[in-house]
């Protein structure tokens, strides 16, 4: 039997396994809490998109925010992808990983003069500027340093892309891009100031959307400024439409991969601008149903009101049900002969946000473990030492095995960067 959300995710008898790999196995071999990945479930999710770029001039970005471990960056690096980043530490990974500067998009509002000069030294392809200070700041700080810098705009188009308001970004309110009405007299300063080449225009709406339309409207209001920005005589090499394509977690229904693309790509065609290339930025929908986080059940605490399912993963592990009040599938990786009650999934963190899931139907035993499905994306990457919780290993099913690509963190590790006070600082005693 397939669950929702991932082909390689299946039942075999009275086993879950992902990519055919027993998850029982991996939770007993690594230790839990455990996020696993299929390789070959991210490369199917970029299939997707591929097969409907085939034979138009266009760069896919993964977003690597989603998920920043090095083997996953790996994996897209050597499949020829491009990365979005937002920092001067992804920048470091990426190239770390084997991804070419040359296939960087610099995303973020907040970048500092010191990430811009990291990034220009490097060679990124682009800068997605988020306002017209920062054009100002880059384009100091590339003439200081003898470089140009290529530049997008990116532009808020204030369209509602029907998401978690969490995670919206292309509405008025939102403190992404450049307002849509200001974004013809930022793109007549940027092609003024020295340092800078406008090379693109670039827009992302949010994350998690289920809907063609929004992405259509976006679009449009790209495809006006760059008409009227070709008619001051500036030049859009590439339109970046971002990311955001929803998963299914659930009972959502979001368009396939290819089915966006073809409609994106239709309509450039139909307003005439099919030769320009297209950048897309898809993060979730390449990784987000290619990983689960096993956890152990440590106690079963029934009572009058609610059941409560204690396991040893929490909020640190996976922020998204406490954060944005998420909803995840959640199974035992075995399945037991038991009477199924219903549970609140819950963590040891000491906050009643700790949660993993709520009201679950669960035949489940102490010592079982649990996979929390569609993890791939937004779970270790948003992951903290809350509570001195050291976060959790990582595995990545390739070719048939599941090779550790994150060691698990000891406590050790986390006071390694803190000092103790001299001891002359320190409070005397009260007693």
């Amino acid at each position: 039997m397939n669950l929702p959300g991932s082909p390689f995710l299946a039942r075999d008898g009275d086993r879950l396994c992902l990519d055919g790999i027993d998850l029982a196995t991996l939770g007993q071999r690594f230790g839990t809490p455990l996020y696993v990945y299929s390789q070959a479930a991210m490369l199917d999710a970029l299939a997707r998109y591929r097969h409907a770029l085939a034979g138009r001039k266009h760069l896919i970005c993964y977003a690597m925010k989603a998920n920043s471990n090095l083997a996953v960056l790996q994996t897209f690096a050597a499949a020829g992808c491009g990365f979005d980043i937002v920092s001067g530490g992804e920048l470091a990974r990426v190239l770390a990983a084997g991804g070419r500067a040359d296939r960087i998009v610099f995303s973020g509002v907040g970048k500092t003069a010191a990430e811009m000069e990291q990034a220009l030294l490097a060679g990124v392809r682009c800068f997605n500027v988020e306002s017209v200070s920062e054009l100002r700041r880059l384009s100091g700080v590339a003439a200081s340093i003898g470089r140009v810098a290529p530049v997008s705009l990116r532009v808020n188009p204030d369209v509602d892309a029907g998401t978690h308001p969490y995670i919206s970004t292309g509405l008025r309110d939102n403190k992404f891009g450049i307002a849509h009405e200001q974004a013809l007299d930022a793109y007549r300063l940027a092609a003024s100031l020295p340092g800078l080449r406008v090379i693109g225009i670039d827009c992302h709406i949010g994350s998690q959307i289920t809907q063609t339309a929004p992405y259509l409207d976006a679009l449009d209001k790209l495809l006006d400024l760059v008409e009227t920005i070709g008619r001051d005589g500036i030049t859009i090499e590439h339109v970046d439409v971002g990311g955001g394509l929803g998963i299914t977690y659930t009972d959502e229904q979001p368009p396939r991969a290819e089915a966006l693309v073809a409609q994106l790509l239709a309509r450039m065609d139909a307003r005439g601008h099919g030769h320009r290339e297209l950048l897309l930025e898809p993060g979730r929908s390449l990784v987000g149903n290619a990983g689960v986080l096993l956890t152990e059940v440590l106690y079963l605490k029934p009572g009058a009101t609610k059941n409560f399912c204690i396991v040893d993963a929490a909020m640190n592990d996976l922020m998204r049900p406490a954060l944005y009040d998420a909803w995840m599938a959640i199974e035992p990786v075995q399945s037991r002969e038991l009477q199924a009650l219903r549970w609140d999934v819950v963590g040891p963190v000491c906050e009643s946000g700790d949660w993993l899931g709520r009201e679950r139907e669960l035949a489940i035993a102490e010592g079982d473990i649990l996979a929390v499905l569609s993890a791939g994306a937004y779970g270790m990457a948003m992951a903290s030492n809350y509570n001195s919780r050291p976060r959790a290993a990582e595995v990545m099913i390739t070719s048939g095995e599941a090779v550790l690509v994150r060691e698990r963190e000891q406590v050790t590790q986390l006071c390694a960067g803190e000092r103790l006070l001299p001891m002359e600082s320190a409070p005397e005693s009260g007693d």
